[in-house]
């Protein structure tokens, strides 16, 4: 079967699901996309883990979301999984003027810099900082509301000067810390540590763009690290007979460390 058919084929299975299965009949858009939210972060898992099989079997549950939502607005009349095709591919071809038009655009970073531009010339979008999603996760909303800034030339001139900010907000942190009185867990946090602390995540994720680093996954990435690192630490005490949640923070430390040699 070609692509074409195969394609068909998972239309018509959405219509019929959307038909005939109690679920799916109830579903809305605002229902269907946290799910779709969700499969797309399943992806990202899948790509960055490497795993071509699992990776396949996560874009076809995102497709579903892409053919779901489309009948949803086919239903309401305003549009239909053909016009979502028009539409991106009319975008992607405007977009890329240097591979459809006389526009050169020979580096990542110019190729950008003429998005920006259609976007506000030929797309009417206003202000600088139009359409950001505040759907977005908190990391990934500082990322694009900094490229928005990156993209009229407010911004540091390399990675050297985000890392500099990065440096002076510590300092700040660490000031605002030393004034407020200590935090006890699962109480209101002093405003002005709060403020600072702000100031040095969004200062994070400016090194982290600077760097080509995508901060939502970098993070994800590094948790699942630790719960890696710990998982093992806590074997390595077990096959001792220790129970890791009831040592010291010292030798819980020792353990992780172990855990850190064994992973590498």
């Amino acid at each position: 079967m070609g692509t074409g058919e195969t394609l068909l084929e998972l239309q018509r299975l959405t219509e019929r699901l959307r038909r005939d299965c109690p679920w799916d009949r109830e579903q809305t858009a605002r229902t269907i996309v946290p799910h779709t939210v969700e499969e797309a972060y399943e992806v990202a898992d899948a790509a960055l883990a490497g795993d071509d099989d699992k990776l396949l079997d996560e874009l076809g549950d995102l497709l579903f979301q892409v053919y779901f939502l489309a009948l949803l607005l086919e239903e309401k009349g305003v549009g239909d999984l053909g016009e979502v095709a028009r539409r991106v591919h009319e975008k992607l071809v405007r977009r890329h003027p240097h591979v459809f038009g006389s526009v050169e655009a020979r580096t990542p970073a110019r190729v950008r810099e003429n998005w920006e531009r259609i976007k506000t010339e030929q797309e009417g979008r206003e202000g600088i900082f139009h359409d950001v999603p505040e759907a977005l996760p908190a990391l990934l909303h500082a990322r694009k509301v900094q490229r928005r800034a990156a993209s009229i030339g407010f911004e540091y001139p390399d990675a050297a000067g985000a890392l500099a900010d990065l440096d002076d907000e510590l300092r700040e942190l660490r000031g605002a810390m030393a004034e407020a009185d200590s935090a006890e867990p699962e109480t209101e946090p002093d405003p002005h540590v709060v403020e600072e602390l702000g100031d040095v995540l969004f200062a994070a994720v400016n090194v982290a763009r600077r760097l080509n680093v995508d901060p939502e996954l970098a993070l994800r990435w590094m948790s699942d690290r630790f719960v890696t690192r710990v998982e093992r630490a806590e074997r390595l005490a077990a096959d001792e007979g220790k129970e890791f949640s009831r040592l010291e923070l010292g030798e819980q430390d020792a353990y992780f460390d172990r855990a850190k040699e064994a992973l590498r």
